[in-house]
């Protein structure tokens, strides 16, 4: 399996989506290998178990049983004379979860399956789970919104809040799978609509009064503040009603991205939950200062 595009690893960008709600992408999942894949990869594991100085005896008696049940068991030399009407199927779990129970839901063991046929497993490989996957991988530019002040802001003054609209665009993941007979892919698209500034305190307001700031059509999100716009009121922004003292409010901000996918199969894109990914931010609030004359 391959992912392309906005991928982690793929890009100096660090951002994860988290699902809004309680669905999660798959923590494990089966997909196939050619037999000699299959056969390279029991050998493999099995040599080094066995030539390991001091591995326990039940590693070895474990790995052993493994082994031979698909060389001299129940199958015989990993189907090979079989390769060109099937693919082994295996449990494969994401390697960030693997310790959730979501993750110990595929424990079934190495299974053959002929070319064509349907695995009778859950989360068997197809592209709609390739798109979730993908929906996993899927890296976002860090959530930091320009504010204006930029600095330090005051007491009972609006301050502008907007976000680079040249990093927050549409961005997308491919995921492809290409073994023996299947031959399958999924493109999953995030793109962002909304921002949400929460300011850190109960003692602020925010611009809009529900801090959901939307994007534009252009792209934008918020508008940058300019000489002249001193007595206008943010589009998108926050006012703080008292001081932060000596520390600093954390001012959340969150992105929501609306995901869709499209793969073999499936030419028109469709609905995933929507994922939210943010930071914090620290603002520091003065008061202001009377000047006596």
């Amino acid at each position: 399996m391959t992912f392309s595009g906005s991928a982690k690893g793929n890009s100096g960008s660090s951002g994860a989506l988290a699902a809004v709600g309680n669905w999660t992408p798959p923590a494990c999942w089966y997909e196939p290998r050619s037999a000699e894949e299959f056969s390279k990869q029991v050998e493999d594991e099995y040599n080094t178990t066995m030539n390991t100085p001091g591995q326990a005896n039940y590693a070895k008696a474990s790995v052993g049983q493994f082994r031979n049940d698909y060389k001299d068991g129940k199958y015989k030399n990993y189907n090979l004379d079989q390769k060109d009407k099937g693919s082994w199927w295996v449990a494969v779990r994401d390697q960030d979860r693997w310790m959730e129970p979501e993750a110990q839901r595929c424990d079934q063991p190495p299974f053959w399956a002929e070319n064509g046929d349907t695995p009778p497993v859950e989360n068997a490989v197809t592209p709609q789970v390739l798109a979730e996957l993908a929906y996993n991988r899927i890296q976002l530019p860090t959530t930091n919104v320009t504010l204006a002040p930029a600095d330090t802001t005051k007491v009972n003054l609006p301050t502008w809040a907007w976000l680079d609209k040249s990093m927050f665009k549409e961005v997308s993941v491919t995921a492809a799978l290409n073994v023996g007979a299947l031959n399958i892919q999924a493109t999953t698209t995030a793109k962002p609509v909304s921002l949400k500034l929460e300011p850190g305190t109960a003692d602020a307001e925010t611009y809009p009064a529900t801090g959901d700031c939307t994007f534009g059509n252009d792209g934008s999100i918020g508008e940058p503040y300019v000489t002249g716009k001193a007595g206008r009121t943010p589009p998108c922004g926050v006012k703080y009603l008292r001081s932060s003292g000596d520390g600093a409010f954390k001012l959340q901000v969150t992105v929501t991205w609306d995901i869709t996918w499209t793969g073999t199969g499936n030419p028109t894109p469709t609905r995933l939950p929507d994922g939210t990914f943010g930071n914090d931010q620290d603002v520091i609030v003065q008061e202001i200062q009377a000047i006596n004359r």
